[in-house]
């Protein structure tokens, strides 16, 4: 269930009811801006409510840095790191040219049609990227897929098999390379113990600066709704 601050009726938060609260709690995700509000299950709405426009001031100062960016015409994606404005066009097929991502007129979503682009060119970088440091390290992977995960970047199953976000795309060309490189040395140590750093040090170099953007930066590439 939705309720919004009375005088912001675009901002908008949602109600949970929890046996486990005893208080009214409210929390804005730093992956994607999206408000929740918990309270017990006596609670009523009117309460939710009030306690939603209580926190207005706190929610407007947080909530404007993780705000949600639709992806329309207009709109400005990071592709490997640099900006690219969308613009809607007669072509037949998406593509980018210089700092422009040009799009299809089309009856589908331009969100579905960006995302099916870029999730594409994250399949291309992330394989050619995995091959390379595969073959660095005298390994090789099982498979490879891409998900729209929240919690991590990429993972390595026991069975050799890659999975990465998609987002990565997204981000800088030097971090995707890192989570690939990451990954792939999973394949040798399936941990995080020095071993397994000096294996990703040894087939990527300095890993310090991506992995640094990735923890300071990384959540921002949520921000990007794809589906509205």
């Amino acid at each position: 269930m939705q309720i919004f601050l009375s005088d912001y009726p675009t901002i908008g938060a949602t109600l949970r009811r929890s046996r486990q609260a005893k208080r009214l709690s409210l929390r804005i995700s730093s992956l994607d801006g999206r408000i929740t509000i918990t309270g017990p299950h006596f609670v009523p709405e009117t309460t939710f409510q009030d306690f939603l426009d209580s926190k207005a001031e706190w929610v407007l100062a947080n909530y404007k840095h993780i705000e949600r960016i639709i992806v329309d015409d207009g709109a400005s994606v990071p592709v490997l790191g640099k900006l690219h404005v969308i613009r809607i066009t007669n072509i037949r097929k998406i593509s980018v040219v210089d700092d422009q991502i040009l799009v299809p007129r089309r009856s589908s979503s331009i969100g579905a049609q960006v995302k099916g682009f870029l999730k594409s060119l994250a399949r291309d970088n992330l394989a050619q990227a995995s091959d390379h440091y595969a073959q660095r390290l005298g390994y090789s992977y099982q498979g490879l897929r891409l998900r729209d995960t929240r919690s991590r970047w990429g993972s390595c199953s026991s069975d050799g098999h890659l999975m990465y976000s998609w987002r990565l795309v997204m981000a800088p060309r030097d971090v995707l390379n890192y989570v690939a490189a990451h990954e792939v040395a999973h394949l040798v140590e399936m941990n995080h113990s020095k071993s397994f750093w000096t294996v990703v040090h040894d087939i990527y170099g300095d890993y310090e600066k991506p992995r640094d953007w990735l923890r300071s930066s990384g959540n921002q590439l949520h921000r990007y709704d794809f589906n509205s």
